[in-house]
């Protein structure tokens, strides 16, 4: 079901909500949190897409902002039942004086006693933790791979970082984390004397798991860029040297990764790039501050050399 709101207040919005609640009865309750997109209107239906996927395993209102020039006015639409997944969905869309406070837009359909989660899916504020959402919010999710310049938008995520803050490129690199702490787990038990990453250089991702080594195994890590024309997006391989031989975990083709090692066979493993979906899912699975990201943000990044030319 979808409600619009045309030239509206929050008040009546959030009356709105209240009606809407209580005609659905328990079908509107059990929220466990409140998530805030900040999006452009060319953004925020797939920002939705996916928050709606994802609330069928974190219920939560979702709050939709995008923000215009023109004419002092507020809209909204209210989407729930098959509209919203297992979610509410308000969208606001704000213009000229009515966008000028964007917490006093939000103050008023905040779910009482909830957590909030800021996410911005595409251009983030200099700043998230000291920005107008940032402010209200426990965890402030961003996406490094939607800037310009992925390295200047790194460093300003190390620079600016605060408890709660996250990052998508980031999330990505769950699964190529989880294979390579897998493989070192694994005898023979030899210490890692240097790392090589590779990957695409639109891909945030590709620093982040170098910087990532770099602390964890206290080696020197060298990581590069690959040709675009050659190489489809996100990270392409790691190469761990140790005594007995190299360890290659490698991305030839999209979804599968090849693992090598001294005297075993191949292995393929199922490694895709990971969709929206997921990478929010389960940043909404923890509310306490990602001390790790943390780390790699500002030491790992501080630490990490620049990358050197691809072949």
């Amino acid at each position: 079901m979808i409600i619009d709101l045309p030239d509206t207040t929050v008040s009546q919005v959030a009356k709105q909500l209240v009606k809407v609640r209580e005609e659905g009865g328990a079908v509107a309750l059990g929220r466990v949190l409140t998530l805030v997109i900040s999006a452009r209107n060319g953004v925020a239906e797939a920002a939705i897409d996916a928050a709606n996927d994802a609330s069928r395993e974190h219920p939560m209102r979702v709050i939709v902002l995008t923000t215009g020039d023109g004419e002092s006015r507020l809209d909204a639409q209210i989407r729930v039942g098959g509209d919203a997944g297992a979610s509410e969905v308000v969208v606001l869309r704000a213009f000229g004086d009515a966008a000028s406070n964007e917490e006093s837009l939000l103050t008023g359909l905040l779910l009482p006693d909830a957590p909030v989660v800021a996410w911005w899916p595409e251009e983030a504020p200099e700043s998230p933790a000291t920005s107008p959402l940032g402010k209200i919010a426990q965890r402030r999710i961003t996406d490094a791979a939607t800037a310009s310049d992925v390295r200047d938008r790194l460093a300003l995520l190390g620079r600016t970082h605060a408890p709660g803050d996250t990052d998508l490129a980031w999330t990505r690199l769950t699964h190529w984390r989880e294979q390579l702490a897998a493989v070192l787990d694994q005898p023979p038990y030899e210490s890692i004397t240097e790392v090589e990453v590779r990957g695409a250089a639109a891909s945030p991702s590709t620093a982040l798991l170098a910087a990532w080594l770099q602390m964890a195994l206290d080696v020197p890590v060298s990581w590069s860029y690959e040709d675009p024309d050659h190489w489809q997006e996100g990270i392409k391989s790691v190469r761990l040297t140790r005594e007995s031989g190299d360890i290659l975990l490698e991305r030839p083709t999209p979804g599968v990764a090849v693992l090598t090692q001294p005297d075993q066979p191949n292995h393929d493993l199922h490694l895709p790039r990971r969709t929206l979906r997921e990478c929010l899912a389960e940043e909404l699975r923890r509310l306490d501050p990602d001390v790790l990201y943390g780390r790699v943000i500002t030491e790992g990044w501080e630490k990490l050399g620049p990358p050197e030319t691809g072949e």
